[in-house]
């Protein structure tokens, strides 16, 4: 890990127990009202082992109060990636605009181990095998 932005926390768990680590923002941004959005810096630089990936998710506090949440849900960051951890934030809110503000906290990161597979083509679904849910899609499990 690197700290790009020494005054800034380190991103932590809030709890014992918890998945993701807390992110905070670089930057103070506003983010305009019904869509407005923002590409927000971290200040934090990271190499993910390989074999695992990053993921970013919303503050549920920030979404269930302000509508704020994040775009690309889950950001995927791949293990070779080393570049600035950014989060894409958007508000939701139809009249209200958010103000971030530096060293709030804006999103986490769960860190989270991936297989790798081999795929293997087929002429048709027979092919594919049987399963309870066949090819029942968006809605299929009922409301």
């Amino acid at each position: 890990m690197m700290r790009l932005d020494p005054d800034l926390d380190l991103p932590s768990y809030a709890r014992l127990g918890d998945a993701g680590l807390d992110l905070v923002a670089r930057e103070n941004v506003v983010l305009p009202p019904a869509g407005g959005r923002a590409l927000v810096a971290t200040g934090l630089a990271i190499a993910i082992p390989e074999g695992h990936a990053g993921f970013i998710q919303p503050r549920s506090g920030l979404a269930l109060k302000h509508g704020v949440t994040c775009l690309n849900t889950p950001g995927l960051i791949d293990s070779g990636y080393r570049g600035e951890l950014k989060v894409l934030l958007i508000n939701t809110d139809p009249e209200e605009p958010f103000e971030i503000k530096r060293g709030e906290r804006i999103a986490q990161l769960v860190v989270q181990k991936v297989e790798h597979v081999v795929l293997h083509p087929v002429d048709d679904f027979d092919h594919l095998g049987e399963s309870e849910r066949g090819d029942g899609g968006f809605g299929h499990t009922g409301q």
